[in-house]
Order: C-alpha cells, then structure tokens, then sequence
C-alpha cells in the first residue's frame, strides 16, 4: 500500500521521537521550578512520545480502511477470539472498513474491548473519557486489552484545555464520571516492584486516525 508523504513524515517523527523517550518518572518533577513546558511538537508527535513512554501502545492511521488493516493484523498477533465495542458508530465505520471481528456479547469474558474517546491528552499521554460514552464506565477497565480508536481532531495539548472542551461540550451539565487513562494498569504498592495490569488492563492500544 502506498504511504502518503504527509503520513511518512509524521511516522518519520514519531519514530525519532521515540528514539529518544523521556524517563519515567520525569527527574525535575520536584522542587520549586514548574513541570509545566510549553507544546514545541506536534500533538501528533508529543502524544505518542508520552503515551508509549507510559507502556502504551501507539499506531497512526491514514483513514478507517488502514485502521481495519491494523486491526485484523492486531487481532492475528495476539489471537484475540472475542472482541467488545458497544459503540455502534465505531463499529458501523469499521464493518464498513471490513472488521466485523464483533463476537463478545460480554466486557467482562473478552479478549480485547474496542471503545472511543473524549479527548486525548498530548502532554500526559492520556485517554480523556467520560461516562456518557456508549462504552460507558467498564470497557476500558474491565476487559484485560483495551483499544481506544481516536481521531488526530480530537487531540488537545493539557488537561485544563480537554475539561474545558468538555464544559463547552456539555454545556455546563458535566458528565457524572470523568476520568484520564494513563497507559495500562500499574502498581508498585508491593516492596516498589511495578506490577503491570492488576487494577485494569494488561495491554492499552491508541489507533490515531487522521481527520
């Protein structure tokens, strides 16, 4: 498949982007200097950068066929068998794209579940989500591999800009549970030994579309 030059060129930073991942945890996260740094890269670049710094996992879509492409691969590789999404435009646009891999009838006995976003984050790496999504508050937590589809008009710099969108969105009527997704479940509670999936998922895919 011929690769457009637009997508090879933010590919191309992504992957010098990640050559180079920032260390976790940040080391001038203290003191009196502010942790707060202007956008210098593209949101595209700075999402990436930080959501795989965290353990995510990333991949960059031209277009909905491309993304069905990623996910039969993905579904391959991992043998996933029973898939998740109870959000039917999500779903109507990739059986339009050719996945119908749709056979979980239930979040809690998948394989993966497959959901939308709010927002994405670009400078903490996170998924911005809400409980009016139709996936609701369990299948990005329940299911042990979650695979959020985003689109690149839903990327936004920091959070004081994502919740202010969604003040905006809701107008003033704000959604009973907000939360922010940072990369798989982690917990370093016991002897400070990171343990990864215990509260929620293993594995965290971002599909970023263009559009």
């Amino acid at each position: 498949m011929k690769v457009s030059s637009s997508k090879e060129n933010i590919l191309k930073k992504i992957r010098q982007a990640l050559a180079n991942p920032v260390p976790v945890p940040f080391p001038h996260s203290e003191g009196n200097t502010s942790v707060f740094q202007p956008l210098q890269k593209e949101l595209e670049i700075e999402f990436a950068e930080n959501f795989t710094g965290l353990l995510g996992r990333f991949s960059f879509c031209l277009d909905e066929k491309e993304l069905a492409e990623q996910l039969h691969h993905l579904t391959a590789s991992k043998q996933l068998k029973t898939i998740f999404c109870n959000e039917t435009e999500i779903k109507e646009k990739l059986a339009n794209s050719g996945f119908t891999n749709f056979s979980a009838s239930n979040v809690a006995t998948c394989d993966a579940s497959i959901t939308g976003c709010e927002l994405l984050i670009a400078r903490t790496g996170s998924l911005l989500m809400s409980s009016t999504q139709p996936s609701g508050r369990t299948s990005s937590v329940y299911a042990p591999i979650h695979i959020c589809i985003a689109y690149t008009s839903q990327l936004v710099y920091d959070i004081k800009e994502g919740l202010q969108i969604l003040k905006e969105k809701y107008a003033g009527n704000l959604p009973s549970l907000i939360t922010l997704a940072t990369g798989p479940s982690r917990t370093a509670d016991i002897e400070k030994t990171l343990v990864v999936g215990v509260h929620g998922p293993k594995e965290v895919y971002v599909f970023l579309v263009e559009g």
